[in-house]
């Protein structure tokens, strides 16, 4: 089952934010379902042949989120999770940002704004190749600030790109806070039916809900796809879940006891905690951090 597959992920994310180095911990979480969904379920892959020229391609343009993809391609067999162990380690290959000397990390990403237009190139390429094969970009709402996401973005509706499919991890916070109170973002849809993309929103943590919305790109001939994913923050980890402050993290063991025990009960999530429960996950801020 998907669910498992993403508990599974989460599970590898807290590991490598309990490292002496720490990790992204917040935005990772929030991408687990998109990413597992893609390569569980919607993406033409093999994980003993990465370099298959006939693979659909994904860049993670939010590569702080790197984490996240490294648990996403362990889970699904790129390598054995127990190299997982390095991360962050010197002349380790699981850097903080996504490193291709990892099976299946297509390129280098984490200068936000740079993901989509590496996406218009593959797709202008797999065109002029003749392959059917489709490219994925996932990006951070955050990142949305960039001019270059929107120079790409009507690059890729005037050129009618249908094998490229833009991915939004809509959480509402970047590092320095709300998304809408640093440079507002709505109405995020009709910005890229601007552009000329067909656009779905989707509940980002529901497996079913995203593989539907992504098994049948291109979903109209001759436009770009986009899904704007809801998602929360440091999904999986009350405590934490939809705070900014979740955004980087370096876990104690205490800490680390903690979160593995949160996501083997599967505790409730940010939106039904009360505001009691939000106090007390400030108050056990050094227990995580």
């Amino acid at each position: 089952m998907s669910e498992d597959h993403a508990r599974r992920a989460r599970e590898l994310i807290v590991q490598m934010c309990a490292n002496p180095e720490g990790g992204h911990l917040g935005g990772s979480m929030s991408l687990v379902e998109i990413l597992v969904t893609l390569y569980r379920d919607v993406m033409r892959i093999d994980p003993r042949r990465p370099s298959d020229p006939d693979r659909d391609i994904l860049l993670l343009s939010k590569g702080h989120g790197a984490i996240g993809l490294y648990a996403a391609l362990a889970e699904r067999g790129f390598f054995p999770e127990e190299l997982l162990a390095s991360y962050g380690a010197p002349d380790s290959m699981f850097t903080a940002h996504p490193n291709p000397a990892v099976p299946g990390v297509e390129m280098p990403t984490g200068s936000l704004g740079h993901g989509l237009p590496l996406g218009v190139g593959f797709a202008l390429a797999a065109r002029l190749d003749g392959s059917d094969r489709r490219c994925f970009v996932v990006l951070g709402d955050g990142e949305l600030q960039e001019g270059s996401v929107w120079e790409a973005a009507m690059a890729a509706g005037a050129k009618g790109l249908d094998r490229l499919v833009a991915i939004v991890d809509r959480n509402g916070l970047q590092i320095s806070g709300d998304t809408e109170d640093t440079v507002g973002l709505e109405p995020l849809a009709n910005r890229w039916r601007a552009f000329g993309w067909t656009v779905r929103e989707v509940d980002g943590h529901d497996t079913s809900q995203l593989r539907e919305a992504l098994s049948d790109v291109p979903h109209t001939p001759g436009r770009p796809t986009v899904l704007l994913a809801r998602t929360v923050k440091g999904k999986g980890l009350p405590y934490i879940e939809g705070q900014a402050r979740s955004h980087y993290v370096k876990l104690t063991e205490r800490g680390h006891r903690r979160a593995r025990a949160a996501l083997l009960r599967g505790e409730r999530n940010s939106g039904e905690q009360t505001s009691g429960e939000r106090t007390r996950g400030e108050r056990t801020r050094t227990e995580t951090t």
